[in-house]
């Protein structure tokens, strides 16, 4: 039997820490993805190009070689197989909605949000007793869900009593849009996380509340015609981050037999709530959704 050349064996030694090392590497970054949109697997394997380009660099040097040309060659193949299977496995998983639908809810599980309902509340109280920060979150969520599904059905009549005519026409526009291109953006699975009081001010003759808001959906954009998806996924969830701005009339009380802030019928004539799209009551012809009875949307944004 062939007795080992330890001296040609311990030659070779540093190319073999070298796969070694490679090889951990990869372990340890084909997990990781990008956290913040989940759109690239470039985010969690690009941290380690500059030592890839070292090895590979120094491993090019030994192919000047003759006598470290042949182990050399051979690092290096299996180095490119490596980093071919660690961005296809990067890639797969960046992609796959079972494993980013689990790191979006987790993420919405464990996002702190500061909660400022009570402070709030009790700021509105000192000038307007009857209100509660309850029956307006629950206000807030309804508007917002209101809003999604007439973005998603296309029809702004549903969300007209709950916006300011500004914000109103801005919507109305973008949905016209939509519909002349013959698209449908989706905006479905909503699953709200957290909503709260965040501030209250007076400002002149105007008092704005701000509403934080936090969901996880499902949004993506549909050919009307074909009904293929154009952009995103319709099986992956986003986590989304709001903020909704309120407004009302300065001095403004809130009425304690209503059951909600929702404007139910006319303030002016009593008739059941019946929107035009300049915002005026379809019986009487007051406009009602400028802030002037209760409270009206004026902005909503996403946040960070």
């Amino acid at each position: 039997m062939k007795k080992l050349d330890f001296n040609k064996l311990r030659r070779y030694l540093p190319f073999l820490f070298i796969v070694l090392a490679l090889l951990c590497c990869t372990m340890a970054i084909a997990d990781v993805g990008n956290q913040n949109r989940y759109s690239s697997g470039d985010g969690g394997g690009s941290g380690g190009g500059g030592d890839w380009g070292m090895i590979i660099g120094y491993l090019l040097g030994l192919l000047t070689n003759p006598e470290t040309r042949y182990p050399a060659l051979i690092a290096l193949v299996i180095i490119v197989v490596i980093i071919l299977i660690s961005r296809r496995k990067a890639k797969k998983h960046a992609s796959d909605p079972n494993i980013i639908n689990q790191r979006v809810n987790q993420q919405a599980s464990n996002d702190f949000n500061f909660d400022n309902s009570a402070a709030v509340a009790a700021q509105i109280q000192a000038i307007d007793p009857a209100f509660s920060s309850d029956k307006f979150i629950g206000f807030a969520r309804e508007v917002f869900m209101t809003i999604q599904a007439a973005w998603t059905a296309k029809d702004w009549k549903p969300i007209r009593p709950f916006e300011s005519e500004t914000l109103f026409n801005t919507h109305k526009q973008q949905l016209d849009e939509y519909i002349r291109l013959g698209k449908t953006n989706v905006v479905e699975k909503i699953a709200i996380k957290h909503c709260s009081l965040q501030s209250f001010t007076q400002d002149g003759d105007k008092e704005v509340l701000i509403v934080a808001l936090n969901a996880v959906m499902r949004d993506y954009v549909i050919d009307d015609t074909t009904k293929k998806v154009l952009e995103s996924d319709p099986n992956r969830d986003w986590y989304m981050k709001y903020e909704m701005v309120f407004n009302r009339k300065a001095g403004l009380k809130t009425d304690p037999g209503k059951k909600g802030n929702a404007i139910t019928n006319c303030p002016n004539c009593g008739a059941p709530t019946e929107v035009t799209s300049s915002g005026q009551c379809a019986y009487c012809g007051s406009v009602i959704t400028n802030g002037e009875h209760d409270w009206v949307l004026t902005d909503i944004h996403s946040r960070n």
